[in-house]
């Protein structure tokens, strides 16, 4: 079964404003490319191709991708293991057993930290798994019962 929880309904937010950003510099790579066509003088359909381009991926980048990205997010944490779930078009989940946590972190960006949101990181030995876009309390509350499951986790081994 699949995990049950999802991430803040704010991280669309979040992701939306950063693929703004993006947009924009596409938009400013863009613009900089038509003027060089004009400049050598090129056929006028590639400039109408490279502004086609450039809507279908500020759409991509500001509204599609974080509404499938948000849908895709899950996570379960229970007593033996964190279940999490991501993925755009190739889902993929992961189990990290907590016998193999060896720290947990909260972390906030300015964007994060603006609508109130952390990304609880969780350390093994090999990786770092990221569960993004939290609220805060829940980020912390989170962090503080994935720390204590792992420390029973090795007391009882």
């Amino acid at each position: 079964m699949a995990p049950q929880k999802f991430i803040s309904e704010k991280a669309l937010k979040v992701w939306r404003l950063t693929g703004l950003f993006v947009s924009l510099i596409s938009w400013a790579v863009s613009a900089g490319t038509i003027f060089l066509i004009v400049f050598f003088d090129w056929p006028r359909w590639i400039i109408a191709g490279i502004i086609l381009l450039a809507l279908v991926f500020t759409y991509a980048d500001i509204y599609l991708v974080p509404l499938i990205r948000w849908k895709r997010w899950r996570y379960d944490v229970r007593e033996s293991e964190i279940e999490i779930q991501s993925g755009l078009f190739v889902i993929r989940r992961t189990l990290v057993p907590m016998v193999r946590v060896q720290h947990v972190d909260t972390r906030q960006g300015p964007l994060l930290r603006k609508y109130g949101l952390a990304s609880v990181q969780i350390s093994t030995a090999a990786t770092i798994h990221e569960i993004p876009a939290l609220d805060l309390y829940e980020a912390d509350k989170l962090r503080r019962y994935i720390s204590a499951m792992a420390s029973v986790v090795e007391e009882d081994v």
